[in-house]
This record gives C-alpha cells, sequence and structure tokens, in this order.
C-alpha cells in the first residue's frame, strides 16, 4: 500500500488540512478503481466501511490479487469533517459559500470536444487513454479558489482516469440505496445486487454536476458526439453512489458486509483477482424522474405512517403533520407508487422540508433531480 498524503491551500492564516489517498496494487494493467468516503462529512458509515476496506485490500494486495490499481480515500472531506456548528456535525454545505460539497464539480465535456478533435481514431482502448489523458491535464489547468474547491478539485483529479468510481455515502434514514447514469444502469445491476440495495435510481443529467456523474457523464456524451467518427465507450468510467442506509447504522457487522460486497462487485467488474459469489438478483431500476420527495405544507410534528423500505401505493399516508399551535393534522398521501427508500430523522418540520423519497417508476420530474 502505498499513501500520499495530500495538502490542501490554507483558508485562513495558522490552518491546514489535510486528505489521505491510499493506493493499492502494481498498477501495471493500465486498469483503475476509486473509492471514496464520506464526501457529506457526517456521513459515518462510509468512513467504517473505508476502514473495513484497507484490510480487505491489504490483504488482497499481498496475495498479488488486485489487477492494475485500487485507489481509496477513507476521508474525502476533512472541511467538513471539522464543521462542528454548537454541537451539531455539518458536513454537507461549506460554511464559507453555503454549497453542497458534492455538487458543482467541473462538467469537462465541453472543454474536451474541441480537445480531442484530432487526436483520436479507430482503436477504442486509444481512444479511452486519449480521453483520459485530455481529462487530466484540463484538471491541471484548473486553478481552484477557495479550501472546498481545491477539495473538489483534488478528488475530482484524483478519480479523473478510473474505469470504475464508486462515492460511499449514507442518507438521514434509509434503506441501501444506488444512484447511476441512465447508460450504466445494466452494468451496476452486479453492484446493487451485492449490496442488498432496495432502489437503484438513474438519471441521465441529475442536475448540479454531483462528483460521480461528473466523472461518468463526460463518456456517453463524447460517445454520441462522436457517433460514426470514432468509437467511444460510453461506459469508459462506470460511477454510482453508494447510500449506505442511514447515517445512525454504524456498526462493524454491517460495514463487513459492506465491504464483502463492494470487494465482489470488484472481482465481478475484473479489478480484483478470483470468482466472485453470484450477484443477488438486483432490485427494479427506476428513474430519479420518478422519485416524489414528499414535502411538508406547513410546519409541525412530523408522525410517519411509512418507514424506508416500505412499498407504498398511491393514495397510501405517509405521514401526519400535527400542528402545535392550532391542533391541526394535515395527512401526507403518496401521489407515487414505490419503494419508500429514505426519510427524514427530524420529527418537526417546518414548511416546504422534504419528510421522505418514494422511488415511482413513471417519471414525472425535470430539473435538479437531487436532495439540496
Amino acid at each position: 500500500m502505498r499513501t500520499v498524503i495530500h495538502e490542501l491551500p490554507a483558508a485562513s492564516a495558522g490552518t491546514q488540512r489535510h486528505v489521505r489517498s491510499l493506493h493499492f496494487g502494481a498498477g501495471t494493467s493500465g486498469r483503475k478503481a476509486y473509492l471514496q468516503a464520506a464526501l457529506h462529512a457526517d456521513e459515518v458509515p462510509p468512513m467504517l466501511v473505508a476502514q473495513a476496506l484497507i484490510e480487505r485490500f491489504s490483504a488482497l494486495e499481498a496475495a498479488g490479487a488486485i489487477r492494475g490499481e485500487i485507489v481509496l480515500v477513507p476521508m474525502a472531506n476533512p472541511i467538513g469533517l471539522a464543521q462542528d456548528v454548537q454541537g451539531s456535525a455539518f458536513g454537507r454545505f461549506d460554511l464559507g459559500s453555503g454549497i453542497n460539497f458534492n455538487r458543482q464539480f467541473r462538467h469537462l465535456t465541453p472543454a474536451l470536444i474541441p480537445a480531442l478533435e484530432g487526436r483520436l481514431g479507430a482503436d477504442a482502448d486509444a481512444n479511452a487513454r486519449t480521453i483520459r489523458a485530455a481529462c487530466r491535464q484540463l484538471l491541471a489547468a484548473w486553478q481552484p479558489g477557495s479550501e472546498a474547491e481545491a477539495l473538489k478539485h483534488l478528488l475530482q483529479t484524483l478519480a479523473a482516469d478510473a474505469d470504475l468510481v464508486l462515492d460511499l455515502h449514507c442518507d438521514n434514514q434509509a434503506v441501501m440505496h444506488v444512484y447511476t447514469g441512465t447508460p450504466q444502469v445494466q452494468a451496476l445491476q452486479p453492484l446493487a445486487g451485492y449490496l442488498g440495495a432496495q432502489a437503484l435510481l438513474y438519471s441521465e443529467v441529475s442536475g448540479d454536476d454531483p462528483f460521480d456523474e461528473t466523472l461518468s457523464r463526460l463518456w456517453w456524451e463524447l460517445a454520441a458526439h462522436f457517433a460514426g467518427r470514432f468509437p467511444i465507450d460510453p461506459n469508459g468510467c462506470l460511477a454510482a453512489t453508494v447510500e449506505l442506509r442511514g447515517e445512525t447504522e454504524v456498526s462493524a457487522e454491517l460495514a463487513e458486509r459492506d465491504a464483502a460486497a463492494l470487494v465482489a462487485t470488484l472481482q465481478q467488474l475484473g479489478h480484483v483477482e478470483g470468482t466472485p459469489p453470484p450477484a443477488p438478483a438486483a432490485c427494479d431500476a427506476t428513474p430519479l424522474e420518478g422519485v416524489e420527495p414528499l414535502t411538508a405544507p406547513r410546519s409541525g410534528i412530523v408522525v410517519f405512517a411509512k418507514a424506508p423500505g416500505d412499498w407504498v401505493e398511491a393514495g397510501e399516508l405517509v405521514a401526519e403533520i400535527i400542528c402545535p399551535l392550532t391542533d391541526a393534522r394535515t395527512p401526507l398521501h403518496a401521489r407515487t407508487t414505490g419503494r419508500c427508500f429514505a426519510r427524514s430523522a427530524r420529527r418537526f418540520a417546518t414548511r416546504g422540508m422534504r419528510l421522505a423519497k418514494i422511488a415511482g417508476a413513471t417519471p414525472y420530474r425535470s430539473g435538479k433531480l437531487l436532495s439540496p
């Protein structure tokens, strides 16, 4: 294992933060997998899973079983991890800008298209190498301003030439679920099966350039742009956001189970030698445009009638809001049939607050599809 410590630019005098990346394997095959934990720094389960992965990757490396390179960032956001506000963790948004740490990564396709003219040919593998080199060149020219931008620049640079990218997160209260790009659903169904995901959500463009989509989307966009001229694999980088249940589900048993599922995925995709166990059947994939974000029409005490993992029929009661000022009760019914895969841990709602998410099969939303 090779350890690299990356310094972030100091946000103010007397401060300095670091990111640690762990590099496993000989790196001779040209293949690369990249995994990172807790880009939203108040999401602890991914960091424990990363600890379990360190042990497994070290053993695989010692056995000579890692093809190419596996890069693991076991704690991806030291900025957010330090944002403790009067005893409450605040790791989702940068306090300096208010921007979500998993938004506004650099979308490279518009700059890649002119940069690749005259550099592609008839060999798809050679084109993939050229595209990865061009991505590195563009990122090297990016001069980030703030410390948070420098963090995003670092993480995107570490993952830009990977064949597989897994961004490990968790939700507030949730069952296991996975987000990926529309062209990559079939390739990543084994991942969902190994993890036991109860929702596999896909979109071509989810909005606001989250980390995983920034790395994968350029491949299908370039494949479409150069179609008929040069062969480009639209799945040149398989990428997904893995939501490891809820934020309080931190246990050694779950971490070991999830690490085993991720290693099986790496075996199935050829990054680790050995025969993986058969992948369990994956849940049905559903469009992110079909997710119903149940929101509170007014403030009050939240009493849920449905829990994460429950199947919900359209018209069923999901929650009730009770106003402590007027005693009025407001029932909230689902408009969508599907799996309730996440809900808020807060039990007092403000007007407009997202309370739960239901994975429906029929797309009906557009625009920015992710939670703020």
